[in-house]
């Protein structure tokens, strides 16, 4: 008798950390269910698990109003192409990382072809566009969240929702101390260390890091010696990082990737906003939040915005644990002066430390990917008993 086909699921991720998530998901669905066969859009993580990729997540990775609009016809193009291939192939299920503005419009055309919808890694509706849990009540059939708190809201809207635990736990590498992180890193074991975080995208590159290296070079002045490490995303050509350094003096070390590791071995670190912020949380290193958008999206975001804070380690303490200097605030003198506060040991430094202790505290125990996969499974139809026929 002929072997049924393997069932077939569609996966899309975008940036890095959708990536990493998503490989994280596959890995753990494939050790449950080695018959499962996967495709889709992603990054080198998805593709070194064997998923076959129709299209490369780099590809609608854009940020902003201003970023986005000039790419819409290839965004739209990738859309269509995704399903369509869903339309020929039959995924038993969808699973959807993050990119929620690309993401839900691709579960409406999911669900007209009658694919259950997995959802992981929520869109942080909860801070903006409330209105957009009404779409994913009737779009997404299992909502995968991340954050403890996420679980309830979505719950209340009528959403079925499980929280499975942060993904990010998985991927922090084990306590140690700076001078251990720093000998990992090829790094000078006692100069004094800052670590800086620019972001994944070259928006950010450009709108972010002249700003840090600004800062970076008011902290050399004062602190002779000072190792200025910056940990590279796969996403952005070294050149680019290094010619935003040149004329200011001061000389970065740069790694690939590796960026918690980074974060491990400084004495504090300044964090574009993002998954990078909770990533870098979670090493219990004194940190400094920054952002910068185009002011057209940062003015409908203001609009829009419904939190108190924009960080998820101040979001998760429900306190501001750290500062966060966004737009005009995001200064080479404020940056210095909130890292200066907090480079020493002393109350200030203490204070952040076990905050940042209790954030990590409520995201609970490892084994996200594991849980979240268990839940997929749920959405699959039975397997056929063997032996039949």
């Amino acid at each position: 008798m002929t072997q049924p086909p393997s069932p077939r699921i569609l996966v899309v991720a975008g940036e890095a950390s959708g990536d990493t998530h998503a490989a994280e998901l596959v890995a753990a669905l494939q050790a449950l269910r080695p018959d499962l066969t996967f495709f889709g859009m992603g990054g080198a993580r998805l593709a070194a698990r064997g998923v076959e990729l129709i299209h490369d997540a780099r590809e609608v990775s854009v940020m902003g109003i201003t970023e986005v609009l000039p790419r819409i016809p290839r965004i739209l193009r990738i859309m269509k192409d995704l399903a369509q291939a869903a339309a020929e192939r039959r995924p038993v299920c969808a699973i959807l990382v993050d990119i929620p503005d690309f993401n839900l419009r691709l579960a409406k055309k999911l669900k007209a072809l009658g694919i259950p919808v997995a959802y992981y890694v929520s869109p942080m509706i909860w801070a903006w566009r409330r209105g957009r849990v009404r779409t994913i009540q009737r779009l997404v059939d299992r909502m995968l969240c991340i954050l403890p708190f996420e679980e309830d809201f979505y719950r209340e809207a009528g959403v079925s929702a499980r929280y499975v635990g942060s993904p990010v736990l998985e991927q922090m590498p084990a306590a140690a101390t700076p001078q251990e992180f720093r000998q990992r890193l090829g790094l000078s074991v006692d100069a004094p260390t800052l670590a800086l975080l620019p972001g994944s995208r070259m928006s950010e590159i450009r709108r972010i890091l002249p700003t840090l290296v600004g800062a970076a070079k008011q902290l050399s002045a004062e602190r002779p010696g000072l190792q200025v490490v910056v940990p590279v995303a796969p996403t952005i050509a070294k050149e680019e990082i290094t010619s935003r350094f040149e004329g200011s003096g001061v000389t970065p070390v740069l790694v690939d990737g590796r960026a918690p590791e980074v974060v491990g071995a400084s004495d504090a670190a300044v964090v574009a906003s993002g998954t990078a912020v909770l990533e870098a949380g979670l090493m219990e290193r004194p940190l400094v939040v920054v952002y910068r958008v185009s002011l057209v999206t940062y003015l409908v975001g203001r609009m829009m915005l419904k939190v108190a804070f924009v960080s998820l380690i101040n979001l998760l303490a429900g306190r501001r644990v750290v500062p966060e200097l966004l737009q005009g605030d995001m200064t080479p003198e404020r940056i210095s002066e909130e890292v200066r506060r907090v480079w020493l040991p002393g109350a200030p430094r203490d204070a952040m430390v076990q905050g940042l202790a209790e954030v990590r505290g409520r995201l609970g125990e490892v084994g996200a990917a594991h849980r979240a996969a268990q839940t997929v499974l749920e959405l699959l139809p039975p397997r056929p008993a063997a032996g039949n026929g």
